[in-house]
């Protein structure tokens, strides 16, 4: 989502700095909210609010976005309202700890807020160049890197050290985290040597949590009369959840010499990018493989 410049009042905050926090804060992802409101309210004279009500639900229409880092230090909300309205309310744990159930006394204004913990509710125009305040959150629900499952929470802010507060809360329901994606490769202890190319083959199966196009490097190492024959392979598997797919490859021999009848070591290397997360899944294996004599028919 596209942010909006803040219309402050007194110290002018350098936009560098702002995006500089956002950007060090490491962002898992952004996930629409499936279920859930915001509401909140203000004083009269809060300088945020204007001393008026504001709620936004899923179920009216509007729009509402969830960001966290993987470390699950900071959440932020973002409310695109079906009437124009655009607000973002951010949490963030002190420094080092991950948000949990419970109160989080002293905030200060996120992303500035140094080792405690940090609290901002800013938009339509408005932000605090200083604030203090408070949030409690009473449920939250994490899955993999960072993925944010429910929160039940609520807060106060004070703009400038005045008296005068905003207050309100945040409910969210998403959907339950899916899997992370991860892999298990395994070597099949029995491989051929073919007497035509001089290739090695080798096999095996590629096991995940979740579908994924797995692309799997390796090299076969031989020894014979104290000459290194060694080839590498590569190859492209479609893995399925549920059940090892096989996987098969030929390794080309580099130099002069074959690969031949006897014992090889076999390293492969698997990698997929996750479907659901950020990152990649990566699995190693070696293995110590007999290669057979293989006559293909003519």
């Amino acid at each position: 989502m596209k942010r909006r410049r803040l219309v402050q009042r007194a110290v002018f905050v350098p936009v560098l700095a702002v995006a500089l926090a956002v950007f060090t804060a490491g962002y898992a992802s952004a996930q629409p909210v499936t279920d859930g409101s915001v509401d909140f309210s203000g004083d009269p004279g809060d300088w945020i609010t204007g001393g008026g009500s504001y709620k936004y639900t899923k179920a009216a229409g509007d729009a509402l976005t969830v960001e966290t880092n993987a470390n699950r230090t900071f959440l932020s909300v973002d409310i695109n309202g079906a009437n124009g309205d655009w607000w973002t309310i951010s949490l963030a744990a002190p420094k080092d700890d991950v948000l949990s159930a419970k109160t989080y006394e002293k905030a200060q204004r996120y992303p500035f807020q140094g080792a405690g913990p940090g609290l901002s509710l800013s938009g339509n125009g408005r932000g605090c160049n200083e604030l203090t305040g408070s949030f409690t959150i009473r449920e939250i629900s994490w899955g993999p890197q960072g993925y944010l499952h429910k929160l039940d929470a609520s807060f106060e802010q004070h703009c400038e050290g005045g008296s005068t507060a905003a207050r309100g809360n945040i409910f969210i329901n998403n959907q339950p985290p899916p899997p992370e994606l991860k892999l298990e490769t395994t070597i099949a202890a029995q491989g051929k040597a073919n007497t035509v190319n001089g290739k090695a083959l080798v096999n095996g199966t590629i096991s995940c949590t979740t579908n994924a196009a797995v692309q799997m490097t390796g090299t076969v190492t031989q020894v014979k009369n104290n000459v290194i024959i060694r080839g590498n392979f590569s190859t492209r598997v479609e893995c399925k959840a549920g059940a090892p797919v096989a996987w098969n490859a030929a390794a080309d021999p580099t130099g002069t010499t074959p690969f031949q009848r006897g014992k090889a070591e076999v390293l492969t290397r698997s990698t997929a990018q996750d479907p659901n997360y950020p990152g990649q899944a990566i699995s190693e294996k070696s293995a110590i493989v007999e290669l057979k004599r293989y006559t293909p028919a003519a």
